[in-house]
């Protein structure tokens, strides 16, 4: 009797204990799936933005992007215009330097070519001159009694002159053109000088022939063959003279 006893408490214990991990299961189960949606939910809220908030951020950097872009723009505008302002500026100033060149060369070809353009106007009231000294002498007061048959042609009339009379007109004249062409020399600094009595000077004279002469100190000028010039303080032509040698040796 006591033996079916406990086992009917021993089947009624076990029979419990099933019941009770069976209907644990299940809630068990329930729970890790409520868990794991939760954590699922979670971490797609967490880390998965929504689609207004990325749409907001976008325009907002759109909108900060604008006014960059607007001033990049303009910047590089104004660059453009500047630099096609310098490269204009440089054509025009290569063209005038192009021109520029072009004057001074035809101006110096012609300053080459017309330097003595106001000299020789000055010379040709000379030249008047002395062909006005050559006039004054009639070619019948240049007739000798020797001269050939082939002069004969010429009129045998009395000269209003006598020979004397225009020899002197001639040298008056001569000298006359003398006294002009000096003062045309004189009006460009071009002087005279006769170094006659001075130290014979390399850079000023040009010695022709030596002489003893008694009396002179050697290496002085004792004659002047050509005088010289000067054009201001250079020498034009250095005179041509003689010099006294020395007679000692």
């Amino acid at each position: 009797m006591s033996f079916a006893t406990s086992s009917l408490h021993t089947f009624r214990s076990c029979t419990a204990a099933l019941s009770t991990r069976s209907l644990a299961r299940p809630a068990i189960a329930r729970s890790s799936t409520r868990l794991t949606r939760i954590g699922a939910r979670h971490f797609s809220e967490a880390t998965t933005p929504s689609p207004e908030n990325s749409n907001g951020e976008q325009s907002k950097e759109a909108k900060d992007a604008k006014p960059e872009c607007s001033e990049l723009e303009a910047k590089l505008k104004a660059k453009e215009a500047e630099v096609a302002d310098l490269t204009g500026r440089l054509r025009y100033l290569q063209a005038d330097f192009l021109n520029l060149q072009r004057n001074a060369a035809r101006e110096k070809e012609q300053t080459r070519d017309f330097a003595i353009t106001k000299f020789a106007g000055d010379l040709l009231e000379t030249v008047d001159v002395l062909t006005i000294a050559l006039k004054s002498v009639p070619p019948q007061a240049l007739k000798s009694s020797s001269s050939s048959d082939a002069d004969a042609s010429l009129p045998d009339t009395p000269l209003p002159k006598t020979h004397e009379s225009y020899l002197q007109e001639l040298h008056e004249g001569v000298e006359m053109t003398q006294r002009q062409l000096l003062q045309t020399l004189f009006k460009y600094h071009v002087k005279p000088f006769d170094p006659t009595g001075d130290v014979f000077d390399p850079n000023h004279h040009e010695a022709l022939y030596q002489a003893p002469v008694p009396g002179k100190t050697p290496g002085t000028v004792i004659d002047c063959q050509k005088i010289g010039y000067k054009i201001k303080d250079r020498v034009l032509r250095a005179a041509q003279v003689g010099v006294a040698q020395d007679t000692s040796s």
